[in-house]
């Protein structure tokens, strides 16, 4: 049986590499790998949701696609104001870091997070057959299955509509050739909703603990669930919803904040990873190693700004051992600027390319803190959202130059105070961009201004009121569909944009 599960996991893997010319969702099956005849057993299920993470952690070779892992970090960091251009950034990259966009941009390719959805989709529809060929599986266990699909599913539409707005909305297998390929976008709200059915379904299903920490860590937990739902939650106004999500984290009593120690925090949270920060992180391993220690390190695309050390974490110049611990050789090199967070082994020294094997943080736990922050100086509570934000930079030994008085009835003082604590918190972590417009989006694009104001952090000086032009217009504020998804589906409308 054992060999039978490695063959099938085999056979996902080769699955991925595979590459059809003429898909523009790139859902087509290839013959032999996910038809029905092989969904016989538990094991086959249990693989095919083992091949659903593997497919998130690195591309295939061959198609073309970058690790999913990497558009995370460049569609949440590269319209920030936390990263400038390595000596190796690419023209598609630099583009978009200047707002300058276009449809033929490679990186606006959304193939990579569709070949994951048809992965959850050919689980969620193929999955609860099996029950009726192995009397072995239980309805417990396949509900645990469908809980990791359905999460995952939610994951990756949420982040599609963040960075695309309306984008196809596909919910059954592609399993045959003569399947519709030809689908027309869906509204941003009607995405959201779907990502909000989804989750809630995978809470009812989903898994308290697999047993071990690198499972409840690397795989799609309840805790997981109530993370991303307390995003979406934030996202589509529902801050009492957001709450309550973020309440059944902190109140499962399983996670607490590393206090401040030399040497110690980032080692355990960062270097080595599945800490009691960590909620969900891709798991990468010395075996099957991340995109980082090449895009930061080697070949180094991007850079920190050179204003995020002194601006962001703050520098005591009266006392040099004075710092927050998220900032000099945690999240960057003094003076290289270069990031640090993926490459670092602990704040002196860095780890070698063998043994590259950090991780990507899709949620910890000081994420669902400020985030319920966030809900509650929505909800009026600004008092005990301040509480966290102070908690939090206790912990983090953040120096007073970054402290701010703020009014706890004022409630734009106090999300600029998250905004600026997450900035510090989840440097270099793919949610910069997504913070700052989920905001500024509010009430009919109210604070439209924070948006261009971290634009212009890092916008070349004949460039500026090119993007403050660019950036008044809420369609800007997205990805434009890739021009060969367009040539292939004849269904799809450009974002008005960039028509």
């Amino acid at each position: 049986m054992q060999t039978k599960i490695k063959i099938l996991l085999a056979l996902i893997v080769m699955s991925i590499t595979a590459s059809s010319c003429d898909d523009y969702l790139d859902l087509r099956p290839q013959d032999g790998i996910i038809r029905e005849e092989f969904w016989k057993t538990k094991e086959d299920v249990r693989a095919a949701v083992i091949g659903i993470y593997s497919s998130m952690l690195n591309s295939p070779p061959g198609v073309g696609d970058l690790p999913l892992s990497k558009y995370l970090f460049m569609y949440g960091e590269l319209r920030g104001d936390m990263v400038s251009p390595g000596t190796n950034v690419t023209e598609d990259e630099r583009d978009i870091m200047n707002t300058n966009i276009l449809a033929s941009n490679s990186l606006t390719s959304w193939a990579a997070f569709y070949r994951t959805i048809n992965y959850c989709n050919t689980v969620i529809d193929l999955a609860p057959d099996v029950i009726n060929e192995d009397p072995t599986l239980t309805q417990e266990q396949l509900n645990k299955y469908l809980s990791e699909a359905l999460a995952v599913r939610g994951y990756l539409y949420f982040t599609l509509a963040r960075t695309f707005r309306d984008v196809p909305l596909k919910l059954n297998a592609s399993l045959s050739d003569q399947d519709n390929f030809q689908l027309p976008k869906n509204t941003q709200a009607e995405i959201f909703e779907q990502v909000i059915k989804d989750l809630k379904q995978a809470e009812e299903y989903g898994v308290e603990t697999y047993g071990d920490q690198a499972s409840n860590n690397g795989r799609i937990t309840k805790d997981a669930i109530n993370a991303i739902l307390t995003d979406v939650y934030l996202w589509t106004g529902n801050y009492q919803e957001a709450l309550t999500a973020a309440d059944k984290v902190v109140n499962s009593g399983k996670y607490s904040l590393i206090q401040a120690s030399n040497n110690t925090w980032f080692n355990r949270v960062f270097a080595v990873g599945n800490s009691t920060e960590s909620i969900f992180e891709f798991q990468y391993t010395v075996q099957n190693k991340g995109p980082f220690y090449t895009m930061f390190l080697q070949r180094p695309e991007f850079i920190a700004s050179a204003t995020v050390l002194e601006d962001v974490f703050g520098i005591d110049y009266g006392d040099a051992e004075n710092k927050d611990i998220r900032g000099e050789r945690a999240s960057l090199v003094p003076g290289t600027n270069q990031i640090y967070k993926y490459v670092g082994l602990n704040n002196d020294v860095r780890k070698e390319l063998e043994s590259a094997d950090t991780h990507w943080f899709v949620y910890r736990y000081a994420d669902v803190l400020l985030m319920k922050a966030e809900a509650l100086a929505e909800l009026g509570q600004g008092e005990e959202a301040v509480a966290i934000i102070d908690e939090i930079r206790a912990s983090r030994n953040a120096i007073e130059f970054t402290a701010k008085t703020v009014d706890v009835t004022n409630k734009f003082d106090i999300i600029d105070y998250i905004l600026e604590e997450r900035a510090r918190e989840f440097a270099y972590e793919g949610k910069r961009w997504y913070d700052v417009l989920r905001n500024a989006r509010k009430n009919n694009y109210e604070r439209l201004q924070i948006l261009i104001d971290m634009a212009m952090v890092n916008a070349p000086p004949d460039q500026q009121q090119s993007i403050v032009n660019k950036l008044k217009d809420p369609n800007s504020h997205y990805l434009p569909i890739n021009t060969y998804e367009l040539y292939s589906n004849k269904a799809l409308v450009q974002n008005p944009f960039y028509k």
